[in-house]
């Protein structure tokens, strides 16, 4: 028996996932490129190496930055490309069974956990942030509390009342969620590297 569909139909979350998914892409695009300019001329400095603390050099040469055995932005280069798909699906009216939610949410949580762990490589083992790297994680987290929260409220984890009237009680939330997280990694930066004023330098 097939699956039901989710009756939801989560438009803000397909606009977010469009814009986010683009927003990491290009993160993705200029890590590679960062990458392969590297191979060409290893001894060059990164167009997004603005001091020992913030670069991306450190990152992308590390054996963190190719887990897999090849460099990590090619991943984002692929992967980014689900969430702009599933979200320009959403708004030319597709509507999804519960299982490709699920299969989806598995991928979005592979993507956050991944990201925590990097966040946790580059401030403690590494020493350094990435700027790129940063908004990748920057698109990353909230999409996370976004599609979890979806789940929850459209009844792709359970069709319960009470269960998607938690959902919805958190859609509210997700901005502060993110927050929350940011301010975390931004503590743990501070604490670990004195990042602020390093950052601060590179904004203004």
């Amino acid at each position: 028996m097939l699956s039901r569909p989710v009756a939801a139909r989560p438009t803000v979350l397909a606009i977010w996932m469009v814009v986010a998914g683009v927003i990491g892409w290009i993160a993705a695009f200029a890590l590679t490129i960062e990458k392969l300019d590297k191979l060409v001329a290893p001894t060059d400095a990164a167009s997004c190496d603005f001091s020992v603390i913030v670069q991306c050099s450190a990152n992308l040469e590390s054996a963190q930055g190719s887990v897999f055995g090849f460099p990590n932005p090619i991943i984002g280069l692929a992967a980014w490309m689900a969430p702009i798909v599933v979200g320009m699906a959403i708004l030319a009216g597709a509507r999804f069974a519960r299982w490709f939610w699920w299969v989806f949410a598995a991928g979005i949580t592979f993507a956050f956990g991944f990201v925590l762990w990097l966040i946790g490589q580059s401030i403690f083992v590494l020493g350094t942030l990435c700027p790129w790297c940063m908004v990748t994680w920057s698109v990353t987290i909230p999409t996370f509390y976004a599609v979890w929260v979806h789940m929850f409220r459209s009844g792709a984890v359970s069709r319960a009342p009470r269960v998607r009237a938690i959902g919805s009680a958190l859609t509210a939330w997700i901005p502060l969620m993110t927050i929350v997280t940011f301010a975390i990694g931004l503590l743990l930066a501070q604490i670990r590297l004195d990042a602020i004023p390093q950052l601060i330098k590179v904004i203004f």
